[in-house]
């Protein structure tokens, strides 16, 4: 398939700008594969969809407040510095990127609330650069947890409040180092979780890291020809354990988001076993794909042309996908990061 071939009109009008008031009651397209059958329904409903022993994989990497604001030395000129990723924690080096670019050259200092100063070390890409920190002290993610802004997706075109610090956020975020959220985890409540437990549904975790590249543009029409950023991810132990003693009895493996899907799909033995493991990956799913753990898939509404509606694409089948989304806008769904999501069975 190619780049084209996931090109659609989305309103406007449907981007959701702020989330629900209540996380669960988003609107959940369920799509039944074997019976080529939608159905409209809400987030709450997802816990009849399960039986005991199916597994819920969930991603539960936390957001960091990654956009910060500061001034150039002498200048005073503003300037936004997103921050990636740290690169070395003793040095005190971090990538990012920076806003207005053609201001920030090596050697520039960079002023932060709470005297909190950055040096330029080097160019990177065009926006990107590598800064140090200078800092005597160890506590440099503090003062980023305090003065921080949350990292709304470049589509929500308003500036973050202090709502968002919790609602881009899932209830069961706990690993720090993600600057966009596993937004199919925003509907779970802690009342959902519990429900399922009560069911004898297994809950395990893994965490994928995930970056700004999620939002990077696909430019080659031939998708072989396209490179994901690499992304940090983690699977445990019991993670792996309690997966594939569920394959082995016949039970479900539904995975929640597109990141736990690829972090799953990027560990997988020979024999179809989910091992144990950490690094980095740079997965890249589109149609044809053939999915080796993965039985059932919570996903959002994604952009047009984005890896994550490949991804959806190459679970649900091509054709059916397009019909659910021209469903989707039709029915008025709330797309991307705050929206609603869909079941895929």
């Amino acid at each position: 398939m190619k780049l084209s071939d996931f090109k659609f009109n989305l309103p406007k009008e449907q981007i959701a700008e702020f989330p629900l008031e209540k996380r669960d009651e988003a609107k959940m397209m369920v799509l039944n594969r074997e019976k080529h059958s939608i159905e409209n329904k809400i987030f709450k409903d997802i816990t009849g969809y399960f039986k005991s022993g199916d597994v819920l994989v969930l991603n539960d990497t936390k957001v960091f407040p990654a956009r910060l604001y500061g001034y150039k030395e002498k200048t005073d000129a503003q300037i936004e510095v997103f921050l990636l990723r740290e690169l070395d924690h003793k040095n005190k080096l971090w990538d990012v990127v920076v806003d207005p670019a053609r201001k920030v050259r090596i050697g520039n200092k960079i002023y932060f609330p709470e005297n909190l100063v950055a040096e330029v070390i080097d160019n990177t890409t065009s926006r990107g650069r590598t800064i140090r920190f200078l800092h005597e002290g160890d506590d440099i993610f503090d003062i980023i947890m305090r003065i921080g802004h949350t990292p709304l997706p470049p589509y929500i075109k308003r500036e973050a409040v202090a709502a968002d610090k919790e609602d881009y956020q899932t209830v069961f975020a706990k690993n720090v180092g993600a600057v966009a959220a596993p937004t199919a985890g925003l509907h779970f409540t802690p009342e959902i979780l519990e429900a399922l437990k009560a069911k004898g549904v297994h809950i395990v975790y893994l965490t994928l890291h995930i970056g700004l590249g999620t939002f990077r543009p696909v430019e080659v029409e031939d998708l072989t020809k396209h490179r994901m950023d690499s992304e940090y991810y983690k699977i445990p132990e019991e993670t792996a354990i309690a997966v594939n003693k569920a394959v082995e009895a016949g039970k479900k493996i539904v995975a929640c988001g597109t990141t736990a899907v690829r972090c799953l799909e990027s560990s997988v033995t020979a024999d179809k076993k989910l091992k144990p493991s950490e690094g980095w990956t740079d997965k890249f799913i589109f149609p044809p794909y053939e999915f080796k753990i993965v039985d059932h898939l919570i996903t959002n509404f994604h952009m047009p042309e984005s890896t994550l509606v490949m991804l959806t694409a190459a679970f649900a089948e091509p054709e059916f996908t397009t019909k659910a989304y021209k469903k989707a806008i039709k029915d008025n769904y709330r797309f991307l990061s705050y929206g609603d999501c869909m079941l895929i069975l």
